[in-house]
């Protein structure tokens, strides 16, 4: 038998900034060993639509379901299964099943042995489901399935899933619930060490499940002598020992979801408690002092924002000398609170954005009230634009205590700049799918 996985992009086009997809290593570590496994990354390269291929199986991010859901009908004309995972048909199951032959409902583990084993005798169930959340004990992802593909030279390891907090605009708790689930330290360094890559991201949603839970992970970090990233709530930067040891066991860079910078907004979006124990600019200067680089993630389009935000919120992103800062407009996604509420008051400006072939990426998706849904679209592209001029580039390189540390971080910063740039200005706008959109009927049907 053989298993073909696809990871569609968002459009028929590669990109230039893409990284390993852990959840195939996951899935072929839980694929049995004679059942012959291969990925294609749209990513990165074509699509062979002809190969001869008992099951196609694909991870679908909102995004990315038009794309894939395209993909999967030339496979299915050929009378080739398609099974799909990930969150988008996790929420959206019926919307998924209209293309494609079975659904992973969250988590694979306990879930894809039986799909397999179903695949071949020819009796794919439609719907798989677990009723309790899988240990992540003893499971050791297997990277060979990248053999052979140029991905950014940066292993992804995954320290545990779920998130204490319940942001509106998120959709990770509607995900995994209330679970807050880790593997064990020592399996952690075992994936490190197999991974064989210098500089690791830890894809947790949020690294920080509690303080003695990240002191145990950053100890055994520090005999590795590695460089890593990773996605961290702010309020870690209350312990300041912490985020010191942080740096000691090789972090260089932290993403942090600043969200906004009013405190009407951060209610609305449910994040209230990102300035509750101190201020941002205290924040920020806790991980300056341990000399971390900065990711800061902003959104725009609350109900309190107006179009005098953007240049207020890049400001703040400018003077922190952020690596990279994006600017995105308010979301609604399936699965989360937020996309509910715009949906019961009628500001939705699409039934269903990432199908709709009017819809461009980075467009505004609703209406908001404090300025029109023109406004923010072309407000956040602007504040993109702005935060990655040359100039600004230069200027923020100049940060000798992060940014500029040392000749690598110099580095990994200009690199980073450079292709976040580049894409930035490569998407604004595109139509998600390929130029062959899918038809009205396949959409309602």
């Amino acid at each position: 038998m053989r298993i073909t996985f696809i990871r569609p992009n968002m459009y028929d086009d590669r990109s230039s900034d893409a990284m390993e997809p852990l959840c195939f290593a996951i899935l072929k570590s839980l694929t049995p060993a004679d059942v012959e496994v291969e990925l294609f990354d749209e990513r990165i390269e074509d699509i062979p639509f002809d190969r001869e291929t008992d099951l196609v199986a694909m991870t679908v991010e909102t995004y990315t379901a038009q794309r894939a859901y395209q993909i999967a009908r030339c496979f299915r004309r050929r009378g080739i299964p398609v099974v799909m995972g990930g969150y988008h048909p996790t929420f959206l199951p019926d919307e998924a099943l209209r293309f494609a032959d079975a659904v992973v409902k969250g988590d694979a583990e306990g879930l894809w042995e039986k799909v397999v084993e179903d695949a071949a005798n020819g009796r794919l169930q439609r719907l798989y489901e677990a009723t309790e959340f899988p240990t992540l004990e003893g499971r050791l992802p297997d990277r060979s399935i990248f053999e052979g593909k140029r991905y950014a030279p940066i292993g992804l390891v995954q320290f545990g899933r779920g998130c204490r907090f319940n942001c509106s605009f998120c959709s990770i708790r509607a995900f995994y619930g209330n679970s807050l689930r880790h593997r064990s330290v020592a399996d952690v360094v075992e994936d490190i060490r197999r991974s064989g890559k210098r500089h690791i991201f830890l894809v947790d949603d949020n690294l920080f499940l509690n303080r003695d839970t990240a002191r145990s992970l950053f100890e055994a970090l520090v005999p590795l002598g590695i460089g890593w990233s990773c996605q961290v709530s702010i309020d870690i930067a209350r312990d300041e020992e912490l985020v010191g040891l942080m740096r000691k066991s090789g972090c260089i860079s932290a993403l942090i979801g600043f969200e906004s910078l009013n405190p009407d907004s951060l209610r609305e979006l449910n994040k209230h408690w990102n300035t509750k124990w101190q201020s941002y600019d205290d924040a920020v200067e806790v991980f300056r002092r341990a000399g971390i680089m900065l990711y800061g993630t902003f959104i725009l389009g609350c109900d309190h924002d107006c179009p005098a935000s953007f240049d207020a919120t890049v400001d703040f992103a400018l003077r922190n000398r952020f690596v990279l800062a994006n600017f995105n407009p308010l979301t609604p996604t399936p699965g989360a609170p937020l996309f509910d509420r715009m949906r019961e008051e009628g500001r939705l400006l699409h039934e269903r954005w990432w199908l709709d072939p009017d819809f461009g990426y980075g467009d505004a998706t609703f209406t908001p009230r404090g300025m029109t849904a023109g406004e923010l679209t072309a407000g956040c592209f602007a504040a993109r634009r702005r935060f990655n001029t040359f100039g600004s580039i230069a200027r923020r390189l100049l940060d000798v205590r992060a940014n500029a540390r040392s000749p690598l971080r110099a580095g990994v910063f200009l690199a980073a700049n450079l292709m976040s740039r580049r894409e930035i200005l490569s998407k604004q706008g595109r139509r998600l799918g390929a130029a062959t959109p899918l038809q009205e009927a396949e959409i309602s049907a």
